[in-house]
C-alpha cells in the first residue's frame, strides 16, 4: 500500500507568507528537510525551507518598523534581510529539477528576486523619501503610500508564489491544506497595525504641520497669512474629526484614536481661543508703532500734555500687551510639546500592544 502524503501549506494571504509543508507518513507527522527530493512532498519542503531565514528576517524588519517611524534608525536591519534573502536565492537555486520539472523551482527563485528588488530599490526609496517626508502634508501622504503599495507588491508576490506551490502540488497528486501559522499571523497584524496607525497619524500629521506653518506667519508678522492658515487648522480638525467618526477601533481598542480625538480638541483650542489673541497682539503692536511714529515726527513743543498722557498709557498698554504675549507664547509651546509627546507615548504603547517585537 503506497504511504498518504499530505502536504499542510500556510495560507498565504499575507506578505511572504512561508510555505512550511509538513509530511503525514503513515500515520506519524514527520519533517521533511529534502532528503529524498524525488518525492513530490519532500521537494515542496525543500524550496519552503530555502525560503525560511528569508521570511524571519523579514518579518523582524516588518517588526521593528512598527515600532520605530524612522526607517533610517533600522536600515541595519534591512541590509541583513538583503543578506538572506541573496543566501535564500543560492540555496533554491542549489536544489535539482523535480524529474526534469523546474516551475516551482523557478518560481521561487523568481519570488526570491522580486523579494530582493523590493529591500533594495523600494524600501531605499522610502528611506530617501523620508527625509523630506516631514516638509509637507503632501510629502507625507506620498511617503506612507509608497510604504502601503510596496508592501501590496511583496502581497501579491507571495499570492503568485502560492499558485505556483498550488499548481505544482495539483500536478504531481500532492493534497494541500491550508493552515495558519505564526509568521503569516504576524505578518497580516503588521501590515493591518501599520495602515490603521498611519490612518491616524495623517489626521494628526496634518493639523500639526498647519499649526507649524501658523507660528512660521506669525514669527514673521504676516498676519494676514497666520489667518489664513488658521481657518485651514479649524477646517482640517473638522476634517479629521470627521474621519475620525468613520475609524473603527483597531480590534476593539479605542486608544489611538482617543488619543487622536483629544489632539484635535487641543488644536481647536489653540485655533479658535489661542492664536487669535497671538494674531491681535500684532494689531496692536502695530498701531502703537503707527503712534510712535507719529510722536517721534513731531517736536516736543508740539506735544500737549493730554499728547504725552495718551502715549504713556499706550506704552503701558503694549508693555502689558507684550508680557500677555510672551506668556501665551510659552503656554502653547509647552502645548505642543506636550501634544508631540502624548502621541508618541500613545503610538509606542499601541504597537507594543498590538505587535510584539519579533525575534
Amino acid at each position: 500500500m503506497q504511504p498518504l502524503f499530505m502536504i499542510v501549506l500556510k495560507a498565504c494571504k499575507r506578505p511572504l507568507a512561508a510555505l512550511t509543508m509538513v509530511i503525514i507518513l503513515s500515520g506519524l507527522w514527520q519533517i521533511s528537510f529534502g532528503q529524498d527530493l524525488s518525492n513530490p512532498g519532500d521537494y515542496m519542503t525543500a524550496i519552503s525551507n530555502a525560503q525560511t531565514e528569508m521570511n524571519h528576517k523579514y518579518m523582524a524588519y516588518m517588526s521593528a518598523t512598527a515600532h520605530v517611524r524612522r526607517a533610517r534608525k533600522i536600515d541595519k536591519m534591512r541590509l541583513q534581510a538583503l543578506e538572506s534573502i541573496e543566501n535564500c536565492r543560492y540555496k533554491t537555486i542549489d536544489l535539482p529539477l523535480f524529474k526534469g520539472d523546474n516551475s516551482l523551482r523557478q518560481s521561487s527563485i523568481e519570488y526570491i528576486k522580486f523579494c530582493y528588488n523590493i529591500f533594495n530599490d523600494d524600501y531605499a526609496k522610502i528611506l530617501n523619501l523620508e527625509d523630506i517626508a516631514e516638509q509637507s502634508f503632501d510629502e507625507m501622504q506620498a511617503y506612507l503610500l509608497l510604504q502601503e503599495k510596496t508592501n501590496e507588491k511583496i502581497n501579491e508576490a507571495s499570492e503568485n508564489m502560492q499558485v505556483a506551490s498550488v499548481s505544482f502540488a495539483q500536478k504531481y497528486h500532492v493534497q494541500l491544506i491550508d493552515t495558519k501559522d505564526e509568521l503569516t499571523e504576524k505578518l497580516g497584524q503588521s501590515h493591518r497595525l501599520n495602515h490603521y496607525r498611519n490612518a491616524l497619524f495623517l489626521i494628526y500629521f496634518k493639523c500639526q504641520w498647519q499649526e507649524g506653518q501658523i507660528v512660521k506667519a506669525i514669527n514673521a508678522s504676516k498676519i494676514t497669512e497666520a489667518e489664513q492658515g488658521r481657518n485651514s487648522l479649524i477646517h482640517f480638525i473638522a476634517q479629521g474629526t470627521i474621519g475620525l467618526d468613520s475609524l473603527k477601533a483597531f480590534e476593539g481598542d479605542p486608544a489611538m484614536a482617543l488619543a487622536c480625538r483629544q489632539i484635535l480638541q487641543s488644536y481647536k483650542l489653540m485655533a479658535e481661543n489661542e492664536i487669535p489673541r497671538e494674531t491681535d497682539y500684532f494689531l496692536k503692536k502695530e498701531q502703537f508703532e503707527k503712534l510712535k511714529k507719529s510722536i517721534d515726527q513731531r517736536s516736543e513743543s508740539d506735544l500737549s500734555k493730554q499728547d504725552i498722557a495718551n502715549f504713556n498709557a499706550r506704552v503701558q498698554e503694549i508693555n502689558k500687551a507684550t508680557d500677555d504675549f510672551n506668556q501665551l507664547n510659552k503656554k502653547m509651546d509647552t502645548q505642543r510639546a506636550d501634544i508631540d509627546n502624548n502621541w508618541n507615548d500613545v503610538d509606542k504603547t499601541f504597537a507594543q500592544t498590538h505587535m510584539p517585537y519579533y525575534k
